[in-house]
């Protein structure tokens, strides 16, 4: 019993402190043009932004693009179609200058840090090919990510992608947020399943299919999500989906272990698509 309340006090001072950086920060927070302060706000209401890289017009677009051709032909042919199922072939890209730049562009970061509402942590970009699946299991299962109290990742769609590519799928966060019922009845739903998410079926008897927002799009299309505050994953498909994420948190993480896997060793890395070439 005293671990269990020494355990809440810890997470109550936390969160308190937490809110002191937030309201300590809130002056140094940098000003943003209209259309940027259109981003942060949806954001905060709805959790995803769909935008594109056209209108996004960071300087460093084409020079990521040739990277990304260039990465994606060097990517080793993967033989799973007589697997249940198809785990997403992951590349980690984040000590690729290009992908590294793109994802420091400072009209990028004023965005993120306004709605982070603190410093950010730019942790690094994966390059990452989900396969056709039949069944819902890992990122396929509707989940929220743990790494922060808010998490940024910014999706860039490297072809068009429709419903038979599996599209970025989330609930806007007014369904699932306190005081609405729904996020008692989600949150236990995700507890039961140890955090590793719930499927289309269990979520249909809490919030109807016609509340969910699926992100189809161009290529191009870029989607700006809060993976922890939104509910969320990515659709069964049909066929092969490409596509980058580059991931934020305030700076520091709540959960900094977890956001190694950007830039470590846990994927593979350009270096050994080299040696493989």
């Amino acid at each position: 019993m005293l671990n269990i309340l020494k355990g809440k006090m810890a997470t109550l001072n936390s969160e308190l402190a937490y809110r002191i950086k937030l309201w300590q920060y809130a002056p140094k927070l940098p000003a943003l043009q209209a259309s940027d302060r259109t981003i942060v706000e949806t954001l905060k209401r709805e959790g995803a932004y769909v935008t594109s890289l056209t209108d996004l017009g960071l300087k460093s677009t084409s020079e990521m693009l040739q990277a990304t051709d260039h990465q994606l032909d060097r990517m080793a042919a993967t033989n799973n179609s007589h697997l249940a199922k198809r785990l997403p072939q992951i590349y980690t890209v984040t000590d690729v200058p290009e992908f590294f730049n793109w994802g420091q562009e400072n009209r990028l970061l004023k965005i993120i840090e306004n709605y982070l509402g603190l410093p950010v942590a730019f942790h690094g970009v994966h390059l990452r090919k989900d396969f056709p699946n039949e069944h819902q299991f890992g990122t396929l299962l509707w989940h929220k990510d743990s790494e922060d109290r808010k998490l940024v990742k910014v999706i860039v769609y490297l072809h068009d992608v429709e419903e038979k590519h599996g599209p970025f799928e989330y609930i806007p966060v007014s369904l699932t947020s306190f005081p609405n019922l729904n996020s008692y009845r989600v949150n236990y739903k995700l507890w039961q399943s140890g955090y590793l998410g719930i499927n289309n079926e269990q979520l249909q008897k809490i919030i109807p299919k016609s509340a969910w927002k699926s992100c189809t799009g161009r290529a191009g299309t870029v989607v700006i999500a809060d993976s922890r505050t939104a509910l969320h994953h990515g659709t069964l498909r049909t066929e092969t989906r490409s596509a980058l994420f580059f991931v934020y948190t305030a700076n520091p993480p709540k959960r900094p272990e977890l956001c190694t896997q950007y830039w470590d060793d846990t994927f593979t890395k350009p270096e050994i698509l080299q040696e493989i070439g």
